[in-house]
């Protein structure tokens, strides 16, 4: 067997496409277009990257962009006056504060201060709490483009076993919700986890998220199992890598995300979905 390829870049480009024309159409009818605040403290390369892409993603699809870098010296009460001025303007629907902040700044306290119907990251308590309570509205953005990209296999999760190898509040935790939603059967596996290999290998679907690359083995796969890796590592070479050999697991898996080029893309793809539906809550 030799799987599928759930290709993420294609999905993304579809949903993004969509979103374009629905903010033509709402601008057309005399609508705000949604407006997007990406906030970076400091210079991260890798930040700056995730940035960069959302800057063109907004364009691409007729957002106003809001994005700015503030430097490695401000202050987290400057950073929280910036997000009060962002929560009162009306021509910004969405706001985002690019992780990691500087270690002087509580990235806890930073992610409380944004509005909760601003909040395109989902990572607010309002939003993950409606995620556990089965009433969503802007979900964190990884998991539920996941579920996007799941969808597409047209293999109904209700009744599968999942396993959720990493319990961050970004990746694992809200994507075991987003799999009970679903009516899956979850186990979340971490660090503490005992016979990890067993675990896997007994999924119908394992989505693998904890930045250590090439961790789970292909021969942990179960048969005709769905792979989502939504790691990704640079190695010493250059080259990227998932938390999945994807080699050995290709050979086993139903479906299975390439790294890059998976769950990356559908990432920005769906943040840009959360600020649509922020702009146009109705």
């Amino acid at each position: 067997m030799s799987a599928q390829i759930l290709d993420g870049k294609a999905i993304a480009l579809e949903l993004r496409e969509s979103i374009r024309q629905t903010v033509e159409q709402k601008v057309a009818q005399g609508h705000r277009a949604p407006g997007l605040a990406v906030i970076m403290v400091g210079e991260d390369p890798a930040s700056a990257v995730y940035v960069r892409n959302k800057k063109l993603a907004c364009e691409k699809a007729g957002f106003l962009d809001v994005s700015e870098v503030l430097p490695e010296t401000t202050t987290q009460e400057a950073l929280l006056e910036r997000i009060d001025e962002l929560n009162t303007r009306e021509d910004v629907h969405g706001i985002i504060v690019q992780l990691p902040v500087p270690d002087h700044i509580d990235p806890e306290t930073i992610i409380e201060r944004i509005a909760p119907h601003k909040d395109v990251d989902g990572f607010h308590p309002y939003n993950m709490g409606r995620l556990a309570t089965r009433m969503p509205v802007l979900a964190p953005c990884t998991p539920h483009g996941v579920m996007t990209m799941l969808d597409k296999t047209g293999i109904p999760l209700r009744g599968l076993n999942a396993v959720v190898v990493g319990a961050s509040n970004i990746v694992g935790v809200p994507m075991t919700l987003e799999l009970l939603n679903a009516r899956a059967t979850v186990t979340v596996c971490h660090s503490a986890t005992k016979d990890l290999a067993q675990k896997i290998s007994e999924a119908d679907l394992v989505v693998v998220g904890v930045g250590i690359p090439n961790m789970v083995k292909g021969e942990w796969i179960k048969d005709g199992a769905i792979v989502v890796d939504v790691g990704i590592n640079r190695m010493d070479d250059g080259s990227l890598c998932g938390d999945v050999d994807y080699a050995g697991a290709k050979e086993k898996a139903s479906w299975i995300t390439p790294v890059p080029g998976g769950v990356g893309p559908m990432t920005i793809a769906t943040l840009l979905q959360n600020t649509l539906q922020a702009a146009y809550p109705d």
